[in-house]
């Protein structure tokens, strides 16, 4: 069974938007899933996040991992790729409103901790997924239109769904059409 690792955003906890909700879910179909509390998260850092998750011996990033991030947590899924020892690889990769930079954000300035080495990234993972929706008011599509370029990539773009959260959209308590791309992820 696919063990399946979910990372938040910037400022909130597990408890927020969707992720329990998807874990809830993802646990009741057998899947080992971890969702952490990222340490700092009002201040999102990529050493600090990376060395955090691979510190865990408990759970086993490897060909069985599905990552699901959303916002600076989808950011830290690139962080976390590039820094897989050896030939670690995951099954794939689901990228909710991901971004490339610090979108100007004195918050986001440590989030990205070396400049990205696509190839790097693209040799740990298996498949990648980017969600975006088109009125997104923190993350232009140029962002995830780029990183999607960069990794040979599925872009999803969704109508009126702003940030996927509750703050831009009051019913992201739970994201039932994250499911069909977790199945596709695990198909894959």
């Amino acid at each position: 069974m696919t063990n399946i690792l979910i990372l938040h955003g910037t400022g909130v906890t597990p408890r927020s938007n969707w992720f329990m909700w998807l874990k809830g879910k993802l646990v009741g179909q057998g899947h080992q899933v971890w969702l952490p509390q990222l340490p700092d998260a009002h201040k999102p850092n990529g050493k600090t996040y990376t060395d955090f998750l691979l510190a865990n011996k408990d759970f086993k990033i490897n060909k069985d991992t599905i990552i699901i991030g959303h916002s600076s947590g989808a950011v830290e899924i690139l962080n976390l790729l590039q820094h897989l020892p050896g030939r670690t690889k995951i099954k794939g990769a689901l990228l909710v409103s991901a971004f490339h930079d610090d979108l100007g954000w004195d918050s986001l300035s440590d989030l990205i901790d070396t400049p990205f080495d696509y190839e790097r990234i693209k040799k740990h993972c298996g498949k990648f997924i980017f969600l975006y929706s088109d009125d997104d008011p923190h993350v232009p599509i140029e962002q995830p239109k780029f990183l999607a370029e960069q990794l040979d990539s599925d872009l999803i773009v969704f109508e009126g769904q702003g940030h996927f959260n509750t703050e831009t959209s009051p019913h992201y308590q739970r994201f039932p059409e994250i499911l069909q791309f977790i199945e596709e992820l695990e198909n894959s």
